[in-house]
């Protein structure tokens, strides 16, 4: 009887490093067929996604459309270092000045804009 359970067990055991061996041995390869140009896009939204995400803003009006219009004239007439984007978010037209990089340089931007825009703030977009 002792005989017979140590060949099993010598016999499972010689199967199961055998499977594994076998298991463990196949090798391939994976050939991937595309087009150059989605590199370049990928590359390109990345970039843009890197500059957008950790960026500051100057919001310098928000309120109906005529008062973006001529916020945005009077901004551009006073500086002409940063250019105002109008933005709508339902209801209102908001004016946004500067992709800051860091919160220094939004903060020292914040300090000219808010002689002529004393309700200009800083924040960051969620998109």
């Amino acid at each position: 009887m002792k005989v017979l359970s140590l060949k099993i067990s010598l016999l499972s055991i010689f199967c199961f490093l055998t499977c594994g061996y076998y298991c463990n041995a196949q090798q391939g390869s994976v050939i991937i067929n595309q087009d150059k140009n989605i590199t370049k896009l990928m590359d390109v939204k990345k970039e843009m996604s890197d500059n957008d995400t950790n960026r500051y803003k100057i919001q310098i009006y928000s309120g109906n459309r005529n008062g973006a219009e001529s916020a945005k004239s009077n901004f551009e007439s006073t500086y002409d270092q940063w250019t105002p984007i109008v933005q709508f978010e339902t209801p209102n037209y908001k004016i946004w000045v500067g992709n800051f990089v860091t919160r220094l340089e939004a903060d020292r931007a914040l300090k000219k804009i808010k002689s002529e825009f004393p309700s200009a703030f800083i924040f960051k977009p969620k998109k």
